[in-house]
């Protein structure tokens, strides 16, 4: 069985708030557009993943690790899974 660090359920937990927050966002953004909405969202969570543990990387501050940002970009998947569940 594999065992998944804590610091992995972290940015999972983040990306299910940022996947929410930037779902019900994009919706009032782009009340019309189901698809480009759910689309511009999960580029945003990607982007913001990816870009936190970049600045990790160039700045010294905090720790680099690319599953930081998958563990993200899935958690992402999951809150935007969840609006459009209860939309």
């Amino acid at each position: 069985m594999i065992k998944i660090e804590r610091d992995k359920w972290k940015h999972f937990a983040v990306g299910i708030l940022m996947g929410i927050t930037l779902q019900i966002f994009s919706g009032y953004v782009m009340p019309g557009h189901f698809v480009l909405s759910v689309v511009t969202t999960f580029i945003l969570v990607v982007a913001i993943s990816y870009g936190f543990e970049l600045f990790s990387l160039f700045t010294g501050k905090g720790h680099y690790e690319l599953l930081d940002a998958v563990a993200g970009t899935i958690g992402g998947i999951v809150g935007i899974a969840i609006i459009l569940i209860f939309a």
